[in-house]
């Protein structure tokens, strides 16, 4: 198989689990090169997702790292086993790859948690308010690169619409629904679809009150995204530069908490959904 020039987030993490695995194992890169019949090299650019690997040679290493943990094992086989090119790969070359990145993380999570300050999560977004908000960037996106956005960002929340939809929680700052994007009627329509999406079955949106005061993370976006095992589960925060992705037990461990502490902080769906529409009635 040959290498990639530009792997992806996942491709990435399945090298890196790869390597973590062998590393407590103690095996050498020379070991785990002989049991696959590859050279050094080759075994390098598979850790890090440089160069694919077959489903068989991750069980191969997994038995010989004496890894026990079945289902983490079928995890990482899942993802070696699932190559395919998603529906976001038709903007590679057009949007950065770090956006595709968090559709790709989307499509394969088991669940999805946000939090968000000033923007209403953008797979809540109307099409309106979410071109509102790529326009108020700096430096200011040319016409082209909104509408190319704004078109990603509508595909993205096809993760509702497939047979098996994606559990998303969003916990959304009260300071989020009073910042007009686009302008009032942009908001008061957004504030309703937001109000209408929270009924889905998958999607549970809570409002943290200003009431609340300070809260953990205060003013970062944060997105946590649940892998098929524990092990695999990863957080994207957003930056000036673009999405990071963070996989660190601490790290994880970190932003857990920061979601719980939301958790009991927000109003529930009921209550958030009547605040919610009462602040589109105040547009």
């Amino acid at each position: 198989m040959p290498t990639r020039t530009t792997p992806t987030e996942r491709q990435k993490r399945l090298g890196a689990e790869l390597r973590k695995m062998r590393l407590a194992a103690e095996a050498t890169t020379e070991y785990a090169a002989g049991l696959l019949g590859i050279d050094r090299t080759r075994l390098s650019n598979m850790e890090s997702g440089i160069r694919p690997i077959s489903p068989e040679r991750v069980r191969t290493l997994a038995s010989n790292y004496a890894c026990s943990d079945a289902a983490y094992v079928n995890a990482l086989v899942d993802m070696a086993a699932n190559p395919e090119r998603g529906w976001w790969e038709r903007h590679r070359g057009t949007l950065s790859a770090g956006l595709l990145d968090i559709a790709e993380l989307e499509w394969h999570a088991t669940r999805v948690r946000t939090a968000q300050v000033v923007h209403v999560p953008g797979l809540l977004q109307t099409e309106e308010y979410a071109r509102a908000v790529f326009t108020a960037v700096l430096p200011p996106l040319t016409r082209l690169e909104v509408e190319l956005r704004v078109a990603h960002r509508m595909e993205r929340q096809q993760v509702f619409k497939r047979p098996h939809p994606l559990p998303y929680v969003a916990y959304v700052h009260e300071a989020a629904l009073r910042m007009p994007f686009g302008g009032t009627e942009s908001m008061r329509q957004q504030l309703r679809h937001l109000a209408a999406v929270s009924d889905h079955d998958a999607i549970d949106v809570r409002v943290i009150p200003t009431s609340v005061g300070g809260f953990p993370g205060a003013g970062h976006a944060l997105l946590y995204a649940d892998g098929l095992v524990p092990q695999l589960d990863t957080v994207q925060l957003d930056s000036a530069h673009g999405p990071e992705f963070t996989h660190a037990e601490a790290q994880l461990t970190k932003y857990r908490s920061h979601l719980d502490w939301m958790e009991n902080a927000s109003l529930p769906p009921a209550a958030s959904r009547d605040l919610i529409q009462k602040i589109a009635r105040e547009h």
